[in-house]
């Protein structure tokens, strides 16, 4: 048998899994199926890579020589793909806007302006919870542009390995029903919320590590907590039960208020990304402008916010 890359990715999951049962769920196989290729393995590397009992499976010195030459391999062959997919979609002109987005205000705006400009050139569009998942696509080359957010000035997802400029910057507000008791105020301490249900849509970066440090901050932990997509957010908080953080942007539906948080203990940097070695880079500028002018436009239709902006002077959303 011949040793191939899925045989170095299943020597890698054991070790890191440590134990054959865990990296068997990590894989997808059946528990039997990976210690039978393991073996196989073992056999065409001679001899074991690891030593198994109850306690789990440690490598052996010849499993910690194959696993240094792995963890090399790997990513060199990743590292390739992603190259050669780059170098395959590169072109003198760009051939169309592909652009990834988490769920915000801009992406409509943003293709909006695209098209009107470049009527001509192809935009597609491609959405995700995951920012980590639209920056991999990026890097790969199955992406031209990756929008996304961040929380305050965290560092976005592959930092190093692609350009991004900030769009803008906006608070975070808190959403509640008309008719909550505290929808007449102009804006809310934090502290105020200590005893609701708070509804929250998923995310990868560390929103939700900032969140429950703001409430820590306020003197509370947030729970319970309902986590959902969008859509059931906004209908539990119309129906009264929970609140929800929104970007001060958000456009409000019927049965909802969009309340202020006071000191604006919580921020959302809006950022655009692109690797540099792809066409992209080339017209990065304008499509960083475009945005940015998305962006001022939804502020423009939020009068709770840009009544915020104008109590709130030190605050800007411009970069």
């Amino acid at each position: 048998m011949d040793l191939e890359l899925r045989h170095l990715k299943i020597v890698r999951a054991v070790a890191e899994s440590g134990s054959v049962t865990k990296a068997a769920t990590r894989l997808g196989l059946a528990q039997p199926s990976l210690t039978a290729q393991l073996k196989r393995i073992e056999r065409t590397l001679g001899g074991p890579l690891f030593e198994r009992d109850r306690n789990g499976a440690r490598p052996t010195p010849l499993g910690e020589m194959v696993l240094s030459r792995a963890r090399v391999l790997l990513p060199a062959v990743r590292e390739l793909q992603e190259d050669a997919v780059r170098f395959a979609n590169q072109s003198d002109d760009l051939p169309g806007y592909r652009l990834g987005a988490t769920h915000g205000p801009i992406l409509g705006g943003l293709v909006e302006r695209l098209t009107a400009a470049h009527p001509a050139t192809p935009v597609t569009t491609r959405t995700s919870w995951s920012a980590q998942e639209l920056t991999t696509l990026v890097t790969a080359g199955r992406l031209d542009f990756a929008l996304i957010g961040t929380c305050g000035d965290s560092a976005p997802p592959q930092a190093d390995a692609m350009s991004w400029s900030t769009v803008a910057a906006d608070p975070v507000f808190v959403l509640v029903a008309e008719d909550h008791p505290l929808a007449g105020e102009g804006e809310l301490e934090l502290s105020r919320l200590a005893g609701e249900t708070w509804a929250v849509a998923p995310g990868d970066g560390c929103f939700a590590d900032c969140f429950a440090g703001a409430c820590a901050r306020a003197g509370f932990v947030p729970m319970p907590i309902y986590e959902t997509d969008v859509a059931t957010c906004l209908h539990l908080v119309g129906a009264g039960k929970a609140v929800a953080l929104c970007q001060a942007t958000f456009q409000l539906t019927t049965g909802l208020v969009m309340m202020p948080l006071a000191g604006a203990p919580l921020r959302w940097r809006h950022l655009l990304g692109w690797h540099d070695d792809s066409a992209a880079a080339r017209v990065a500028s304008s499509v960083v402008q475009y945005a940015r002018a998305a962006h001022a436009d939804t502020v423009r239709r939020s009068r709770r916010y840009a009544d915020w902006l104008v109590a709130n002077p030190r605050f800007s959303p411009a970069p």
